[in-house]
């Protein structure tokens, strides 16, 4: 006999209460106690680690290339004039960013299929030898275009593992947090951006105070990459230890029982890459589209900062770099609260509040940082921060969310890894080459007011996901009462 057909006039089913409650139990199965996941708080302080260190370790490398990019110009790229030189460095910056999409690609796919630690794990050796290699390579002076091309090819390198970094660690950290403390939990993986940047500018910022120009081009730009090496062991040391996450765990068991709220998702999805361009290609393109306004924010403040006090403003390199040292630690000091409001009011308002402190503030932000005065940069970069700092609390919860678990990770490296190839690694490039253009040192505050009222858009388009269930997956709370009053509450199937 031919199955129900759902479609029918709900006035027809409501006549037959069989055919109705069989239905509404197909649309909304009733929880069991054995599907809710109860999480272990030291499980998800784990992960939480030792997903952030590998963030923290990705924007290090940025970071450092950032902070050393006039050094580097003129280690790698034959002598020229500076803004020349400037430019090939950061056109090499932007490499890394070509080839990002095509490891979100090839590794977030593989992360939905063998899961997210096998890869995370991956990654991070990827990440350490690809960074430590860059100190290993000679000057251009000593080994001529060999020089270039090597910095480009493990720049490459770097590109292809980061591909698949934010979108699982984003995932790992999602999958395993409690649904009311996800903001909470999601805020330490940009704590690990900002402590990255940190490390970097810090890093920077003594070599430089201790080291001669001289010693600075012959060796001393080499140490903060050969650090890298320690930080990746630990990094893999800590990823290794971990288990899957549970979302993943019940989902490849064939456990996976959604709630209504996550009850979205299609069995069928087998979570390769054309079904996620071409099935999910609404929230790829949301994704994209918050992940170009936060990363042209991001990118322009933590990494393109200091090159625009020194170069356009002839501000000491070092004092440029001690500022920003400054706000981002106070970014560091108030993120976590940030997450933690993100549980509690929501994602789209702490998002929509960044998204317009970036188009009301950009311009007045960089009218006082051009006056020139300490007080007035870090007024002005300041203003900046905690604007970025309500995106970067919020936004490693929320991405995560947009889409189901069978391709999370996937969906979320390709969208991701796309946007910030295209708007994120591009900014100090892009940013340098405007103001060439057009003859202002305005032009950093244009962008990122631009970036802005994309952003807001986008977010006026999102869905609020704070305090459910991930879409494909049962949920998550963390204690055993909790887990006892979901199956508790669920009402009944009505009778007719």
């Amino acid at each position: 006999m031919a199955a129900p057909d759902e479609s029918m006039n709900s006035a027809a089913v409501k006549r037959h209460p069989v055919l109705f409650r069989a239905i509404e139990r197909r649309r909304h199965p009733k929880l069991r106690r054995g599907d809710i996941t109860v999480t272990d708080e030291s499980a998800v302080r784990r992960a939480t680690k030792a997903a952030a260190l590998g963030n923290a370790m990705e924007w290090y490398d940025f970071g450092i290339y950032s902070y050393l990019a006039a050094t580097l110009g003129k280690v790698f790229f034959p002598s020229g004039s500076d803004t020349v030189q400037l430019l090939s460095s950061f056109a090499t910056f932007a490499v890394a960013f070509l080839v990002r999409p095509v490891g979100g690609m090839v590794l977030g796919p593989l992360g939905d299929k063998v899961g997210r630690k096998r890869i995370l794990s991956f990654t991070m050796i990827l990440m350490a030898v690809g960074t430590f290699a860059i100190g290993l390579i000679p000057s251009h002076a000593v080994i001529g275009l060999w020089a270039p091309v090597l910095l480009i090819f493990f720049r490459l390198v770097q590109g292809f593992s980061t591909g698949g970094e934010y979108g699982g660690a984003s995932t790992f950290i999602a999958e395993y947090a409690p649904d009311k403390r996800r903001g909470y939990f999601g805020s330490f993986l940009e704590l690990g951006t900002l402590a990255g940047y940190v490390a970097a500018s810090g890093l920077v910022v003594v070599l430089s105070s201790l080291l001669s120009d001289d010693q600075m081009l012959t060796w001393g730009w080499r140490i903060p990459f050969l650090v890298a090496a320690p930080l990746g062991l630990i990094g893999l040391y800590l990823r290794l230890k971990l288990d899957e996450t549970p979302a993943f765990q019940k989902l490849e068991g064939g456990q996976a029982r959604a709630s209504e709220a996550a009850d979205a998702v299609e069995t069928s999805a087998t979570g390769d890459l054309a079904e996620i361009c071409t099935r999910y290609w609404r929230p790829l393109l949301l994704c994209i589209a918050l992940v170009a306004a936060y990363n042209i924010t991001d990118y322009m403040l933590l990494s393109y900062m200091p090159t625009y006090l020194s170069d356009e403003l002839g501000y000491g390199t070092d004092h440029g770099l001690l500022i920003l040292l400054v706000v981002m630690v106070v970014q560091m000091c108030v993120i976590n609260r940030v997450g933690r409001l993100s549980d509690r009011f929501g994602r789209k308002p702490l998002l929509m509040t960044g998204m317009l402190g970036f188009l009301f503030l950009s311009v007045p932000s960089f009218l006082l940082i051009r006056q020139g005065s300490v007080v007035l940069i870090a007024l002005g970069l300041l203003l900046m921060g905690l604007s970025l700092v309500a995106m970067l609390g919020t936004m490693s919860a929320a991405l995560p969310a947009i889409f189901p678990t069978k391709v999370r990770y996937g969906s979320l490296s390709v969208a991701y890894n796309l946007s910030t190839s295209l708007f994120g690694g591009t900014t100090p490039l892009v940013i340098t080459a405007l103001i060439s253009a057009f003859g202002t040192n305005l032009m950093p505050a244009y962008y990122a007011t631009a970036a802005a009222v994309v952003g807001a858009v986008a977010v006026l388009l999102m869905k609020e996901t704070a305090n459910k269930p991930l879409a494909g997956s049962p949920p998550s709370v963390e204690t055993e009462a909790e887990a006892a009053e979901l199956v508790q509450a669920q009402s009944p199937v009505p009778r007719f």
